[in-house]
C-alpha cells in the first residue's frame, strides 16, 4: 500500500511539474520602432549605435542585420538573409522593466524583433572560406590595455555601451570602459579593443568572415595603417548604397601600405581557410514595422 501512494505521489508531481506555465520571455515594458532618417549627404556627420541611460534604452540609425547580431549574440556575418538586411536601419526607444538587468536587453530584444517584424529564423551549421586570425611566427608584438574600472550604472547615470560617431573624416565605435576604435582616413586606431572584436572589424576589408583563433584574452591599444584599396574595401561593406568612393589620384597621398603589412607588423596574420559556421538563417523578416 505504502509503495502505491509513493507511486501516486510521484505522478501528481509529475504532473504538477509538467502543468506549470512556461518561463514568461523578458520584454521592454514599452518601446518605439521608427525608420531612421538617413541624411542626403553621405558624409555628414552622424551619431549611431546603442546608449543605456538608467532604465532607458536608445538605438539609433543602425540596420537590421545589426539588431539580429545583438539580440542572438553572433557576429554579423553569421546573419544570412535578404540584401536589405544591411540597408533598413531603424531607430529604437525602449523602457527596461521594473528590476530587469542589462544582461536581458538581448532576450527583449528577440521579442522586439519577433514582435514588431515578424522574424522568425532558423540555426544552420556551413562549411564557408574564411580568413583566421592567427599569432605570426614571431610572435604578438602589441601590449595589454587593460579596461577601465566598470561605471556607476545606478538609475539615472549615463553609461554609453556602444556609440558611433562619424564625419568626412572617418567614425569611431566608443565601446565602453575606456574602449574604443576609430576608422581614420587611412588607419585604424583601438584602444583597449579584444582581439575577437578586432576580427569583426576586419571582415569590413576583406570579402569572407575573419575568426579569431588567436586564443589571446586581452584588450590591446595598437594602430594599423591600410591603404586606399583597403579604404574602398571598407566604404562597400559599411556604407550605404551610393556612397563615393575615394579618388585614385597621387595627390591624395596613398599610404601604400596594405592592411595585411600592418597586421604582420603587430605579430597577426590572417590565414584563408575553409571552416564551419553556425548560422542565423532568416525565414521571414518585415522590412517596416508595426505601428507603435
Amino acid at each position: 500500500m505504502h509503495t502505491i501512494r509513493c507511486v501516486l505521489l510521484a505522478a501528481v508531481s509529475s504532473c504538477a511539474v509538467f502543468s506549470q506555465a512556461p518561463a514568461v520571455r523578458p520584454e521592454f515594458e514599452v518601446a518605439s520602432v521608427k525608420p531612421s532618417v538617413e541624411s542626403a549627404n553621405p558624409i555628414a556627420n552622424v551619431s549611431r549605435g546603442l546608449h543605456i541611460d538608467g532604465a532607458m534604452v536608445s538605438i539609433n540609425g543602425m540596420p537590421l542585420k545589426w539588431y539580429i547580431h545583438y539580440a542572438y549574440t553572433v557576429k554579423e556575418s553569421q546573419v544570412s538573409g535578404p540584401d536589405w538586411l544591411s540597408s533598413e536601419r531603424v531607430d529604437v526607444v525602449a523602457k527596461l522593466p521594473a528590476g530587469a538587468t542589462r544582461d536581458q536587453i538581448p532576450a527583449m530584444m528577440q521579442a522586439l524583433l519577433a514582435d514588431r517584424f515578424k522574424l522568425t529564423l532558423h540555426r544552420e551549421s556551413k562549411e564557408f572560406p574564411v580568413y583566421a586570425l592567427i599569432v605570426g611566427k614571431n610572435g604578438l608584438k602589441m601590449k595589454e590595455s587593460p579596461l577601465d574600472a566598470d561605471p556607476d550604472e545606478g538609475p539615472g547615470k549615463a553609461n554609453v555601451d556602444v556609440n558611433v560617431t562619424g564625419g568626412d573624416r572617418g567614425a569611431t565605435l566608443t565601446l565602453g570602459k575606456g574602449a574604443s576604435i576609430a576608422f581614420e582616413a587611412q588607419r585604424l586606431v583601438a584602444k583597449k579593443v579584444t582581439i575577437a572584436y578586432l576580427a569583426d572589424s576586419l571582415a569590413r576589408f576583406v570579402d569572407r568572415p575573419v575568426v579569431d583563433l588567436t586564443d589571446l584574452k586581452g584588450t590591446y591599444d595598437f594602430t594599423l595603417d591600410y591603404n586606399l584599396d583597403d579604404v574602398r574595401a571598407l566604404i562597400l561593406s559599411s556604407a550605404p548604397p551610393g556612397t563615393p568612393l575615394p579618388p585614385r589620384q597621387a595627390d591624395v597621398g596613398d599610404t601604400g601600405v596594405s592592411l595585411m603589412d600592418s597586421l604582420q607588423a603587430v605579430g597577426l596574420k590572417l590565414d584563408p581557410r575553409k571552416t564551419p559556421l553556425d548560422m542565423l538563417v532568416i525565414d521571414h523578416l518585415e522590412k517596416t514595422p508595426t505601428a507603435n
